[in-house]
């Protein structure tokens, strides 16, 4: 897979761009296992690509093994038509595919690295995600602990990373050897994800999102 730009070099491609031409959106988001948010995301109409990687940290050129020490979260950055689908309504959809109560991670995975974020492009975004979040603190009846960071350079994961939840690739793992795919979905219901997002929204949970869990 091509190697994307750093996010504050691609908000400076496209803020050259023509007017006529800048339909497409930028987001970055922290959920947890980028697996999992890339999966839930790309479900939803005008969604054009979901991309895992890591934001937020002081180092430079993260990779799996540490961008953990250098204070970055998993992430995703999410590509979009917004003549489809506005930034404020993937945000909401966004917020409730996690625990938006947790501050200390996110389901099994634990830590910094796996807590919830926003990272806003610009202070429009900023502001349409605390508006977003104001309403859905409305509708959870409850404080909700996901904040809205400073914008960030997003970097990609590793090559591997990106589509894993839908690999064919055999790969031994501790479910055995099997498709990654498979054990993608083995690892997100023995982390009780979709369980524990059902039981803090209830009818709410993954709403917009096209088969929610899968």
């Amino acid at each position: 897979m091509k190697r994307l730009l750093p996010l504050a070099l691609f908000a400076a491609v496209t803020a050259s761009m023509p007017l006529a031409t800048a339909q497409a959106e930028t987001a970055v988001l922290a959920g947890g296992c980028f697996w999992c948010v890339e999966s839930d995301l790309e479900k939803l109409p005008g969604v054009r690509d979901v991309v895992s990687g890591y934001a937020g940290g002081e180092t430079q050129n993260p990779t799996y093994k540490n961008y953990e020490r250098g204070g970055h979260r998993e992430a995703v950055k999410v590509d979009f038509d917004e003549t489809k689908i506005s930034y404020a309504d993937l945000i909401g959809i966004f917020l409730r595919t996690v625990d938006v109560t947790d501050a200390g991670g996110q389901f099994c995975d634990r830590g910094h690295a796996y807590s919830t974020a926003i990272y806003p492009l610009d202070e429009t975004q900023a502001k349409q995600a605390k508006a977003e979040i104001a309403k859905a603190e409305k509708v959870l009846g409850s404080k909700i602990v996901t904040p809205v960071e400073a914008p960030a350079v997003f970097w990609p994961a590793e090559d591997y990373h990106q589509g894993y939840y839908k690999s064919q690739v055999r790969t031994l793992t501790r479910f055995g050897y099997v498709t990654r795919a498979d054990a993608y979905k083995g690892y997100r219901k023995g982390c009780g994800r979709d369980a524990q997002v059902k039981a803090v929204w209830g009818g709410e949970a993954y709403k917009g999102v096209h088969k929610a869990g899968s």
